[in-house]
């Protein structure tokens, strides 16, 4: 099929992964223990009061019908009011936490990418080399390693012995720049605060690097595993029976070896907002980790759903961008 026909069959899948998603979301939530009423007023608060509560969060409707109103004010780009705490719109609540989770994954899945392809590439290229077995077991350990262990050491290391570095938070509370975009690197430069651009990327080295050298693993296992397979085929003998140095030799193997990297890439990109959770958490970051977290132990239904269902939408957002790249790159993939 062409390429028309192939994004827009990608782009129809999207519809039922979400909407499986936000069910089964939907109805886990109902079924786990607590109330968020309760959560809300505590133990000790009228039923009368309670009652009206729950009516006014429609809670004391059948949870088909709760569903059906749900997923019907879902579709008209409304994803309810929060539980708790003022009732804020959930879509302000994630607006407000969603840029600095996004600065964190950009970040770390920059760390991962170019680890990954400087460690492939060194043991790719001297194949069966100790070089090749220490990068190899540097995937293996990397891919392995508990987050929350890993950022606390670096903690440790960088902040409490060397004070290098800080060790929570997201930059100095008197040099937070005037909201843009939200990504405080970004709207340093935009407005020209040097200061605070120091300071944010300050606060935002050991979280990257703790998340980016984690997923780095994967990286490094099929960067270096699909240039041996390019470099053992007859055109790259070719090239090296024409004399190319090896630089040259490696720029042309890694155009045919980074295809299936694309695809790594976008899933790497969601699992980086999966991990951002753990790693939020270890260093205090105030983006939707952190946030989700909290929501879920105070069983603020609308707001867990309506987040987890932003996550998805954005996952999905990211696969069908990696689908289309992935198709015009390798045409192969349409037919």
């Amino acid at each position: 099929m062409g390429l028309g026909r192939f994004i827009a069959v990608r782009a129809l899948l999207m519809i039922p992964t979400v909407l499986i998603l936000l069910t089964f979301v939907f109805f886990v939530m109902r079924i786990i223990p607590g109330d968020p009423i309760l959560a809300m007023v505590g133990m000790k608060a009228p039923p009368q009061r309670i009652e009206e509560l729950r009516h006014m969060a429609g809670l004391d409707k059948p949870p088909y019908i709760q569903y059906i109103e749900y997923l019907w004010n879902v579709l008209h780009g409304d994803l309810g009011r929060s539980m708790i705490w003022g009732r804020r719109p959930v879509i302000n609540e994630i607006m407000d936490r969603f840029p600095a989770t996004l600065e964190l994954t950009i970040s770390a899945f920059t760390v991962s990418v170019l680890i990954g392809l400087l460690t492939g590439s060194m043991a790719a290229l001297r194949k069966g080399s100790k070089t090749d077995t220490a990068m190899r077991l540097y995937g293996l350990i990397a891919w392995t390693l508990f987050i929350p262990w890993f950022g606390m050491m670096l903690q440790i290391v960088f902040g409490v012995w060397l004070h290098w570095l800080p060790i929570a938070g997201r930059i100095d509370p008197d040099l937070a720049p005037p909201r843009i975009t939200g990504l405080y690197v970004l709207d340093s430069i935009l407005t020209g605060r040097w200061d605070s651009l120091v300071s944010a990327i300050r606060y935002l080295i050991l979280p990257s690097i703790t998340l980016g050298v984690v997923l780095s693993g994967a990286y490094t296992r099929l960067v270096r595993n699909n240039l041996v397979e390019v470099f053992g085929q007859d055109y790259m003998t070719t090239y090296r029976a024409m004399g190319l140095p090896p630089k040259s030799l490696l720029r042309k193997a890694l155009r045919n070896a980074f295809i299936p990297l694309i695809t790594m890439m976008g899933l790497q990109f969601a699992i980086l907002l999966a991990g951002a959770v753990l790693t939020e958490t270890t260093f205090s970051w105030p983006g939707m980790g952190t946030f989700l977290l909290e929501r879920i132990i105070y069983v603020d239904y609308t707001t867990v759903q309506g987040t987890i269902v932003f996550f998805a939408l954005f996952v999905a957002l990211i696969n069908f961008i990696v689908d289309i790249i992935y198709a015009i790159i390798d045409p192969r993939v349409r037919y």
